[in-house]
């Protein structure tokens, strides 16, 4: 069995090997790709998928799992919260959080990573665990180095 650390190297070589394989490869499959990778390689991650920005706000993209908010605002939510700083939220209990919009009462932690390309946010990587504390420094340098491939396909 790997680690955590293997897998997310997998992935990333993986998606790089994808971007250098297929230049005409457009944002929405990769992120339907991406989504695909990291539910096969992590059993601790509950809620995969993306939310993409609209001028008025985020609304659901690709995903796997069960419950999902359609419409979340910028001024709500962890994945309003990422969207308006344009910041990595890692979040151990989202029930601490007065923000927190319960789009599944079966999520107690979760990271949300920005999908900034040109300057704005485009979207956001939302990943959601029913475990505490699910997510940690390692899932947020990864996350990172993974949006940083994608951010920029058309």
């Amino acid at each position: 069995m790997i680690n955590k650390e293997e897998a997310y190297k997998k992935i990333l070589v993986t998606i790089e090997d994808t971007l250098r394989d297929n230049k005409d490869i457009k944002f929405l499959t990769l992120i339907s790709e991406v989504i695909n990778y990291y539910k096969k390689s992590f059993a601790y991650m509950s809620w995969v998928g993306f939310y993409l920005a609209s001028e008025k706000h985020l609304y659901l993209g690709p995903y796997i799992g069960d419950d999902a908010c359609e419409i979340i605002p910028f001024s709500n939510g962890v994945c309003g919260r990422c969207y308006s700083l344009r910041e990595t939220q890692l979040v151990e209990d989202v029930h601490l959080l007065p923000y927190h919009i319960a789009c599944s009462s079966s999520t107690n932690s979760e990271i949300v990573i920005p999908v900034i390309r040109n300057n704005k946010c485009i979207a956001v990587f939302d990943i959601d665990s029913t475990l505490y504390a699910a997510f940690d420094e390692i899932d947020k340098k990864y996350g990172e180095k993974i949006i940083s491939l994608i951010q920029d396909i058309e």
